[in-house]
């Protein structure tokens, strides 16, 4: 039987605490077999969740010896990691452990020194953080899990569901994943990645700035096919002038800028209205609805109706 640990930090969060108990426990094999044993860990008897105290039946010895360990994430990504959990769990990397993160779980192990030189990702609200903090990680904060063999990591929340399905397949092939998919009533694989519940905002602007009224004038003229030629004229400078002062006060381009506001724009319809597809794609100036499928997807990371029927 395959030895999951789970181990629980201070200020763990429940949810991604529960996600790989509830996910394994309930996995069985063909012939009725449980998949898995759980194995939950912590450095102390008693560790703060914030809602509850959790008293955990294993101390670290519970991950020696372990098929995966599993790292939920915490309120608290940027607390020091102690010793004792550093060495375990580079002990447990040394012996050839597979060992997995969950949301803000990547912290402790890019803390831990798994994570240099490796892809991974961690919940999109924390993955400019974790870029910060250690230069020396590829962060992609667009997908739900990175695989890289012994070492991974998933996005926050449902993520962990995704991820631990990954490992089921991985370890017991695609029919025993179907099951313990529909036993937690998720598909086996969701359509896209972290993207599509990113809030793509503008890029920021500082109020009072010069280019604040060139800015809300270009949001209510979303729907005009504005050229670069265009917003410079309205800001009264030249092409590069524009970009330039762009570059300075929104850390992006103009054209950049618009294509975002755009896409923003077109997920609030969709979030909000029944109108078609084409019908927005015209409302937030593209100038056919192939050009706007292609854009929102390769921002999103979903097709609009994907989206649609995720947020409507």
């Amino acid at each position: 039987m395959h030895t999951v640990a789970v181990l629980a930090l201070d200020r763990v969060i429940p949810f991604d605490l529960s996600t790989p108990i509830e996910v394994f426990t309930r996995t069985r094999l063909p012939d009725g077999r449980p998949g898995y044993q759980i194995r939950v860990c912590a450095e102390r008897q008693e560790i703060d969740t914030g809602a509850f105290v959790l008293r955990a039946p294993w101390g670290l010895d519970g991950l020696r010896g372990a098929d995966t360990i599993i790292v939920p994430g915490t309120a608290a990504p940027e607390a020091p990691l102690s010793s004792n959990v550093r060495g375990a769990l580079r002990a447990a990397a040394a012996d050839g452990t597979r060992i997995a993160s969950i949301c803000s779980g990547t912290f402790p192990l890019a803390a831990a020194g798994l994570l240099t030189g490796l892809r991974a990702t961690t919940h999109w609200a924390a993955a400019g953080l974790l870029a910060a903090n250690h230069p020396d990680i590829e962060v992609d904060p667009d997908v739900l899990y990175v695989d890289n063999g012994q070492i991974l990591t998933s996005a926050g929340a449902a993520a962990g569901l995704d991820l631990c399905l990954h490992m089921i397949r991985r370890d017991y092939g695609s029919a025993v994943a179907a099951d313990a998919a529909r036993l937690s009533v998720m598909p086996l694989e969701r359509e896209g990645g972290q993207a599509q519940f990113i809030v793509h905002d503008y890029a920021p602007t500082p109020r009072g700035s010069a280019l604040e009224p060139l800015l809300l004038w270009m949001q209510d003229n979303l729907a005009r096919p504005l050229t670069l030629a265009d917003i410079a004229a309205r800001a009264g400078v030249s092409t590069r002038t524009l970009i330039r002062r762009f570059g300075e006060q929104t850390g992006t381009t103009p054209l950049q800028w618009l294509h975002r506001a755009r896409i923003r724009q077109a997920q609030h319809l969709l979030e909000t209205t029944h109108h078609s597809v084409e019908r927005i794609a015209a409302q937030v100036g593209f100038g056919s609805s192939t050009a706007f499928r292609d854009r929102f997807k390769r921002t999103v990371g979903v097709s609009p109706h994907a989206y649609r029927r995720s947020f409507s």
